[in-house]
């Protein structure tokens, strides 16, 4: 909910760098997930190249973007901003039912499920910010810009150019 993808998206408009939609690699029409063996080979065939963005890396195959990513751009947004454009997105995205991820539709049903994204807002905020913090005070990998608001995420786009 912190606008992940929109920023990866931006970075790639910005930068004339590739942008992979990671929801498109594993997700397949009717939400049906992509086989993990699957997943792993399609992100292995991505960052096997020169030049690339990923919006997010899934736990289960986290380490084949890491041990080749230059730059890691963190999203660290208080809860209250991430929380409240997940839920006017979901929401949003429910009403119109504009296609996502491969032709995927959201509806009220999935935004009130017990597997809903709401629910995995509240399960894994806190670590995801807990990683993320964790990269940026000391990160044995790639560089980190960990930015905290969506004005830093402003003015941060705002630095970028086709010749990075």
């Amino acid at each position: 909910g912190a606008g992940k993808t929109t920023m990866a998206r931006h970075i790639a408009e910005r930068t004339g760098l590739p942008w992979h939609s990671v929801d498109d690699l594993t997700w397949e029409p009717g939400w049906v997930a992509v086989p993990l063996g699957e997943q792993r080979r399609r992100i292995a065939a991505i960052c096997a190249g020169e030049r690339w963005i990923l919006d997010t890396a899934y736990g289960q195959w986290r380490e084949i973007p890491m041990a080749r990513a230059e730059l890691i751009v963190a999203l660290d947004y208080p809860r209250w901003v991430s929380l409240g454009r997940l839920l006017w997105r979901s929401l949003r995205r429910s009403v119109d039912r504009k296609p996502i991820c491969n032709g995927n539709t959201e509806s009220f049903r999935q935004v009130f499920s017990r597997d809903s994204i709401i629910g995995w807002h509240f399960k894994s905020f806190a670590r995801k910010r807990a990683r993320i913090r964790a990269w940026a005070a000391d990160s044995p990998g790639p560089a980190v810009v960990r930015l905290t608001s969506p004005r830093d995420a402003r003015r941060w786009l705002a630095t970028l150019s086709h010749s990075q």
